[in-house]
């Protein structure tokens, strides 16, 4: 079976595929980097970290509105209402905790910063003193004195520390 053709069909010559136009290549190169960006900004915004903030945060002024003498009603007015509160020898002790900590991503956060205010009360139920207790090296640190508390809660002096069982009886000898 022989196929007959028209005139038309006769005089053009047979078609081939059309290269491609520049123009054409450059559409789907910016499909494919914009593809690119998104996917990049996506990642880069998955690992951003949040920051994460507990408890109470004050302000400079808000800590120098507790003065001495004030009843524990009026520092709860002045603070709020206490994180926890404790029996310190014959007093009480009211104390506001706050911490800050960052995460990225799906890891687990970190403690960037821990502040603990403690506001001491006399036997009559007066403020006796604020103290700000942070996070330094992993040790409790008061902001206000800076001093750290040494173990025992005594600050006994070099010499003290070293006569101290001096002339005491020893279990163990003569």
């Amino acid at each position: 079976m022989r196929r007959e053709m028209n005139d038309h069909q006769r005089h053009t010559p047979p078609q081939r595929h059309k290269p491609v136009a520049p123009a054409m290549l450059r559409g789907g190169v910016r499909c494919l980097s914009l593809v690119g960006l998104l996917a990049g900004a996506l990642a880069i915004a998955a690992c951003d970290s949040n920051v994460i903030k507990h408890g109470v945060q004050f302000h400079e002024g808000d800590l120098q509105q507790v003065q001495p003498g004030m009843t524990q009603e009026q520092v709860r007015m002045n603070l709020g209402t206490p994180s926890t509160t404790a029996v310190v020898g014959t007093s009480q002790a009211y104390y506001y905790i706050s911490s800050t900590a960052t995460q990225t991503a799906f890891m687990l956060p970190t403690e960037q910063d821990r502040q603990v205010v403690a506001v001491y009360f006399s036997p009559g139920g007066t403020v006796e003193r604020v103290a700000n207790y942070g996070m330094k090296d992993g040790r409790v640190f008061d902001y206000v004195s800076r001093t750290t508390p040494a173990p025992g809660g005594k600050d006994d002096g070099i010499i003290k520390q070293l006569f101290r069982n001096l002339g005491t009886k020893q279990i163990f000898g003569d």
